[in-house]
């Protein structure tokens, strides 16, 4: 949820603050354009985010873990690839104990695989099939490739490393996700129709509203990105489909309300 107290207000200025305070010090100490300190105020962000970013603590179950950053081209090396820290959920208490009695142990084992899929690209990378059996899920190469594939035959691509190519520009599934709830369906339906949890799709939904009200109080994207803890491309991806996809209208009184609401209080 977008917070709207008196401490979200005095900390969203004095991240603005200390923005312009950091540039104006590159310009001055190191000799910098204003381009160039810019620049590296935006790496600052992308490098460190997981670490200074204060505004909530890890959960039980959750891990940082280092991952290949969803930028790298499909073709370079592992070892040249640019890395992304990212917060994976292991184990989610009594939500993954519902999967495992419903579902059995091959079911919460491929229901946690989505999950950290899923979570990894949305904060901006990609998890390998090495790294979910050896490191992540315990299990072999060849049990990761099976679940993959089982998914699949569902209807759920996961946004890996071994499948980018694959999957285009509909790898997505945030923005499929936004775009049905922007086109007026309720959580329920969409869960049944996208096989995510309704917690999810709530989760994702919450992001898009921060992007577009963040967007609105006029914050660049590599901002908002770090505020939303969203990758770049999917802020973009939030915003362009803000701005060309005819919302329904309950859904756009909604967002309208809810950006003048922000906006005053900021």
């Amino acid at each position: 949820m977008i917070n709207n107290s008196s401490t979200g207000k005095w900390e969203r200025l004095r991240q603005k603050q200390q923005d312009v305070q950091f540039v104006n010090q590159l310009q001055a100490g190191m000799n910098c354009s204003p381009f160039e300190a810019k620049a590296i105020l935006n790496c600052v962000y992308d490098v460190y985010q997981p670490f200074f970013d204060n505004s909530a603590s890890m959960k039980p179950g959750q891990i940082c873990f280092e991952v290949v950053a969803v930028e790298n081209s499909a073709k370079e090396k592992l070892s040249d690839c640019q890395m992304k820290t990212v917060v994976l959920t292991l184990d989610a208490g009594s939500a993954d104990l519902t999967v495992r009695e419903k579902e059995g142990v091959i079911g919460l084992r491929r229901h946690r695989l989505e999950r950290i899929a899923n979570e990894a690209f949305q904060q901006g990378g990609l998890l390998t099939v090495e790294d979910i059996a050896n490191r992540l899920l315990n299990c072999g190469e060849r049990t990761v490739t099976r679940d993959i594939k089982a998914l699949k035959d569902k209807g759920i691509c996961l946004p890996l490393r071994s499948t980018i190519r694959d999957m285009g520009r509909s790898i997505s599934h945030r923005e499929m996700i936004v775009k049905l709830w922007l086109l007026g369906k309720e959580f329920s339906e969409i869960s049944r129709q996208t096989n995510h949890s309704v917690e999810a799709i709530a989760n994702y939904v919450e992001k898009f509203k921060r992007v577009i009200c963040l967007a609105k109080d006029n914050h660049e994207i590599n901002t908002i990105a770090f505020l939303v803890k969203i990758s770049v491309s999917l802020a973009q991806q939030y915003y362009h489909l803000y701005q060309t996809l005819d919302i329904v209208p309950f859904r756009e009184k909604e967002l309208d309300e809810l950006i003048k609401k922000t906006i005053i209080q900021l």
